[in-house]
């Protein structure tokens, strides 16, 4: 264990991630499946993106948004996972103060920007479903690179927000992080200075980017099912609510996952569990998303064929 002297005090200038050492007798099998996870949510991605940037048929908004989130999905499982990998194969834990902040910034600034890209989506399928003759006059070029861009920008400048005041923390005690990855409440934990107020800036600034968006999202799918339920043939009702059924899935695992890992109180009894609820929402889901999409939208199985 690595430290620095500043004045009088003794800082930590590197972690430990424990990760999954406390079963020891299933890490082969954690590293087998992490490494087809990877790969699996890697290929699929990229799969999709490139369908959307070569089938003249995906050239749309919606589609133009789903390769966003593919992109999203890519760099966001490539935060996490292959420094977890290398950990499973050299058995080193150790990480640098600064790579932790690196690590913490990118998982961060991915996830808000997940939530906003998310909403933007929602908000596609509102304007296409209750204001089809408007629909290509709001989502013109300009707006949808306006929506994800400022989508991308969000999430990272909160994240960088976050990020800067961790290095006001004084951390001179045990370096042990009990995760797989550098979230926050687990390091912050590890400090030995007062954290009040940088936990509560940053509960306002997670609550700002998650709260808005989520709320955002339930009003339109309660307009988009208003409206769908008015349509007078089950044909039609069917047809509308198929072209959003992929995206509401996603929506449903994404925020169902996070309200699990950060909202839910987790007493002495699920400590244990955390990590596996972690993982559901930082490893599964990524590779979900691109299985839902091309399981349940018609184009995409088209352009797949």
């Amino acid at each position: 264990m690595r430290r620095a002297k500043q004045g009088n005090e003794t800082t930590l200038v590197e972690f430990v991630i424990l990760g999954f050492q406390n079963v020891p007798e299933v890490q082969f099998i954690l590293f087998l499946m992490f490494l087809v996870i990877y790969i699996t949510t890697v290929l699929g991605n990229i799969l999709i993106m490139v369908l959307v940037v070569t089938d003249h048929h995906l050239h749309n908004p919606m589609f133009f948004f789903l390769g966003n989130l593919s992109f999203l999905e890519t760099c966001y499982t490539s935060t996490i996972l292959p420094r977890t990998l290398a950990s499973f194969l050299t058995s080193k834990y150790v990480i640098s103060f600064n790579g932790c902040l690196l690590q913490y910034f990118f998982f961060t600034g991915l996830a808000g920007a997940e939530c906003c890209l998310l909403t933007v989506m929602s908000y596609d399928r509102y304007i296409a479903i209750c204001k089809p003759l408007h629909y290509t006059t709001i989502m013109n070029g300009r707006c949808c690179l306006q929506l994800a861009g400022g989508s991308w920008i969000n999430g990272l400048l909160v994240s960088a927000i976050v990020t800067s005041l961790i290095p006001q923390l004084t951390f001179c005690g045990p370096n042990e992080i009990d995760h797989f990855f550098c979230d926050f409440t687990p390091v912050v934990k590890l400090s030995c200075s007062d954290t009040y107020w940088i936990e509560l800036v940053t509960l306002i600034l997670a609550s700002l980017l998650t709260l808005p968006p989520f709320l955002l999202t339930l009003i339109s799918y309660v307009y988009i099912s208003n409206t769908v339920l008015r349509i007078p043939s089950s044909t039609g009702r069917h047809k509308a609510f198929s072209t959003c059924s992929s995206h509401l899935t996603v929506v449903t695992l994404f925020y169902g996952t996070l309200i699990v890992v950060y909202l839910v109180p987790k007493p002495n009894t699920l400590g244990g569990l955390h990590k596996v609820f972690s993982v559901c929402y930082t490893v599964l889901t990524p590779l979900v998303n691109p299985l839902i999409y091309s399981l349940r939208n018609n184009n995409i199985k088209k352009a797949l064929r």
